[in-house]
């Protein structure tokens, strides 16, 4: 009980205010971790591909989950690899798959994955999409075709949006993997010099993304008329030198790109501290988001594994800012109100430990379950190890904790 000063006895209202006002913020209602559905990390795929990759890494091996998506049929849900084995060094096609995830509280297996199809992705001239860091054209950048998808999300009529960390981009292909149109980014996310190594990119860049820190997470809101792409890092003007390829800020961008309107907005996420990214962003309407911040550490060294929710409903239009301070919001800025939804690390969930992985990578909302929660699944990405495993947890959220779901 908040004690009350004696003279507030003299004006109840106010007494009744202080109380209210002292009250610690109500706890969401609960969460609950249904099961995990596992893939062994020698799992292959279904692209057909029998070559190997370098270090003997079979070319059709399943891993490197970077995304899920529903799609909004019964149990099929996309899941995309990023650009392959060994960090852009192999010339690896990209792909999506599809997959199949049934979730059935209570029942044994309470979750349950099968890949029921792999699909290449391809360029506008039918060529495939390398995971390559080399694979680019400085003279003309249109052409190349190195890609690193780290996010998708379905628009309307089926079609597919991915997120290139590379471009950064955020690129339109249909359901049979082909692309047919790239969204115009600002000028300000782009680097002018490629460059197949972070260091010698980075260095050739004084603006722009950082080397492995570009568009990281996608958003589509239900009416699938924007997407919100969220960048993993500062931009290289928006953050000081840290160690090695890492620049050091706290201020990363989210991008809104209007369909129908073909316009672009900005919004600042503030991160946590200068160790953590953004992974991934899921919308639950059309102004309140998931977003999934993370350090990059393992097992017992992790510190962050956190999933925000954010909302932009009065967040400042940054779009004019070229760039910004390292920390600290600008004078005349409203960041993404951000409050902490669903921690990983919390010892509850029983995932924290030795084995705890480095990249929690995706986050999609399923089909409600039977009893009207909200099923939310996050995915793990394994880095085509073969000795980890791909992991997809399936938590069930109170709707109380969604109270404006709008899907």
């Amino acid at each position: 009980m908040v004690p009350i000063h004696r003279s507030l006895r003299i004006f109840p209202f106010l007494a009744l205010l202080v109380a209210v006002c002292c009250m610690p913020p109500p706890a969401l209602a609960d969460i609950v971790l249904l099961g995990t559905a596992r893939f062994a990390g020698d799992t292959t795929d279904l692209s057909g591909l029998t070559d190997v990759l370098d270090e003997g890494i079979p070319h059709n091996r399943l891993g490197g989950i970077s995304a899920i998506e529903y799609t909004g049929s019964k149990n099929e849900y996309l899941l995309l690899p990023d650009r392959g084995p060994r960090d852009g060094a192999t010339r690896y096609f990209c792909r999506i798959h599809t997959l199949k995830l049934d979730v059935r509280p209570g029942g044994t297996p309470a979750v349950a994955a099968k890949i029921a199809a792999t699909t290449l992705l391809r360029d506008e001239r039918g060529r495939n999409l390398v995971g390559s860091a080399s694979a680019f054209k400085r003279k003309n950048p249109a052409a190349a075709r190195r890609f690193d998808p780290e996010a998708v999300r379905v628009g309307l009529r089926g079609s597919i949006y991915l997120s290139d960390e590379y471009g950064p981009a955020v690129s339109e292909f249909t359901q049979g993997g082909t692309r047919v149109g790239t969204l115009k980014v600002p000028a300000k996310f782009t680097i002018l010099h490629p460059a197949s190594k972070p260091e010698e990119e980075l260095a050739q860049n004084s603006s722009g993304r950082q080397p492995n820190g570009g568009l990281e997470g996608l958003a589509i809101i239900p009416r699938r008329t924007k997407l919100y792409a969220a960048m993993q890092r500062p931009l290289i003007q928006d953050s000081l030198p840290g160690e090695g390829v890492k620049r050091t800020g706290t201020n990363t961008r989210i991008i809104e790109f209007d369909l129908t309107l073909g316009t672009t907005r900005e919004f600042l996420y503030v991160l946590d501290n200068t160790a953590n990214g953004v992974s991934e962003i899921l919308a639950i309407n059309d102004h309140e988001f998931l977003v999934l911040e993370r350090d990059g550490k393992p097992g017992t060294e992790a510190v962050a594994k956190r999933i925000y929710k954010i909302d932009l409903a009065r967040a400042t239009d940054i779009s004019s800012h070229e760039s910004l301070p390292p920390e600290g919001v600008p004078v005349g800025v409203k960041a993404a109100a951000k409050s902490l939804f669903l921690d990983l690390l919390d010892p509850r969930w029983g995932l924290a430990g030795p084995d705890f992985p480095e990249k929690v990578e995706g986050l999609a909302f399923g089909p409600s379950l039977p009893d009207g929660r909200r099923l939310l699944i996050v995915a793990v990405d394994n880095d085509f190890v073969a000795e980890r495993p791909v992991l997809l947890h399936a938590f069930a959220i109170d709707r109380a904790d969604l109270a404006n779901f709008g899907w």
